[in-house]
């Protein structure tokens, strides 16, 4: 008998840890190869980590709710010897024994997170990750235990403490310790955690308390990092796309005969963003400290809505150098499976501008909030039919006309308001420029 770990797997470009969900096995339990031993969560996709062996779970070595890193071992499948091998005779099997059992101990130690920083008076928990991001920007044991936890049962989450972090490293500076009565010091404490702590929500009868699903909370804390980090500035335009209207409902029933799907707008926007990031390049960047990173690739990720509600955003990777049949099929095999959860890590990583059509719902503009570690998103309004004035070499007109609303939200730590501006004003040109006759 030996046992061996099972890893956590890499899933996708970035993703340095996991959060574990629920063991779909128990110790002891028998487990084939391949067969799905634990479930796991990232940013917005489950996944299943299938075992690498056939044996017997032997031992967890993490409980749910609990993060690990990518390539840290998370179970330990105890294998037998080949098959008909006969076991060697052992006559005092003790020293054998006790050296596995020492060197299993010895795996299952080095697993574990470092035990400094553990929770103070053993009465609150602290995820391996909120431990590891404490010991890297050194905060003390008594500072942790200051800061509110927005997760289950008051845990500190890592939106938490990087938000408290960010606070702190903003902060003026406060005396050297040596210097400083420790009064002062716990009530500057104080006084950063009260400014990023949420107000108390009373409850009143007839009211229902619904907790927030797993994917709600991330998108929360997502939502609330991007707009702590990035000051958000947007800009609209408004586009005639009469051309792309008419076009679209020209060749649709023959698309739909010939492909057997689709042809929406949105490949459509898809193929304009990619064009007009070609002609801004500095909209394809994120931001790491006082570095700015240019993007080589053009990945443009879509926000879909599932059953649920929640909102998840398949990438279209190197958006720009497929056609508009391609983009469609792309776009209308990312959107279904979205839908339905059935998308991989890889499928929703590596973007690098996002667009989200709040049209879909009726809305005609909105300012989309950006899906870091990107600096713009685009967000697509409704298309309505409005009267316009018209220049014609007889004088000026009104017309009926189908009007849409393009709405920009950009961080304006890197891109300015011309460069935003031009960007949506590019988009909207390539829209309003469609070719009615254009084959696909």
């Amino acid at each position: 008998m030996s046992e061996k770990p099972i890893l956590m797997p890499k899933m996708g470009e970035s993703i340095a840890e996991a959060t574990i969900i629920r063991w779909l096995k128990n110790e002891g339990d028998r487990v084939e190869k391949d067969e799905p031993i634990v479930e796991i969560a990232t940013d917005k996709v489950d996944s299943e980590i299938p075992s690498t062996e056939a044996g017997i779970l032997a031992r967890k070595l993490y409980n749910d709710g609990d993060v690990v890193k990518v390539g840290d071992p998370v179970a330990m499948i105890q294998t037998s010897g080949a098959a008909g091998a006969t076991a060697p005779v052992v006559e005092n099997p003790a020293p054998v024994v006790e050296k596995a059992a020492a060197q299993i101990e010895k795996t299952i130690e080095a697993a574990k997170p470092a035990p400094a920083l553990a929770a103070s008076e053993g009465s609150r928990f602290y995820s391996p990750l909120v431990i590891n991001i404490a010991r890297t920007e050194g905060i003390s044991m008594d500072e942790l235990d200051q800061i509110p936890g927005t997760g289950k049962e008051g845990r500190v989450t890592k939106a938490d403490i990087l938000s408290y972090v960010a606070n702190r490293s903003s902060a003026p500076s406060a005396p050297a310790p040596v210097s400083a009565p420790a009064a002062p010091a716990a009530k500057t404490t104080a006084a950063q955690t009260v400014e990023i702590k949420a107000p108390a929500v009373a409850v009143n009868a007839g009211d229902e308390i619904i907790e927030m699903d797993r994917v709600r909370k991330l998108i929360a804390d997502h939502m609330v990092m991007s707009k702590h980090v990035s000051p958000h500035v947007t800009s609209f335009v408004e586009a005639d796309v009469t051309n792309m209207v008419m076009w679209r409902d020209k060749v649709k029933n023959d698309f739909k005969k010939r492909e057997g799907e689709n042809i929406t707008f949105t490949p459509i926007f898809v193929e304009a963003i990619a064009r007009a990031i070609k002609d801004f390049p500095m909209i394809n960047v994120s931001v790491d400290g006082t570095n700015i990173i240019k993007r080589k690739n053009i990945n443009v990720g879509m926000a879909v809505a599932q059953q649920s509600g929640n909102l998840i955003v398949p990438v279209i990777k190197n958006a720009d150098t497929m056609n508009l049949l391609g983009l469609t099929r792309v776009v209308n095999d990312l959107a279904n499976r979205a839908r339905v959860n059935k998308l991989s890590p890889d499928e929703i990583q590596g973007g690098t501008y996002t667009v989200t059509n709040v049209g879909s719902f009726g809305n005609v503009m909105g300012t989309p909030v950006i899906n870091q570690p990107q600096v713009a998103i685009m967000a697509i309004g409704a298309i309505r039919k409005k009267p316009a004035v018209l220049e014609t070499e007889y004088g000026d007109v009104i017309a009926v006309r189908h009007m849409m609303f393009l709405s920009h939200s950009y961080d304006h730590r890197v891109v300015d308001g011309a460069l935003g501006g031009m960007f949506v004003r590019r988009v909207a040109d390539y829209l309003e420029q469609w070719d009615i006759n254009r084959e696909i």
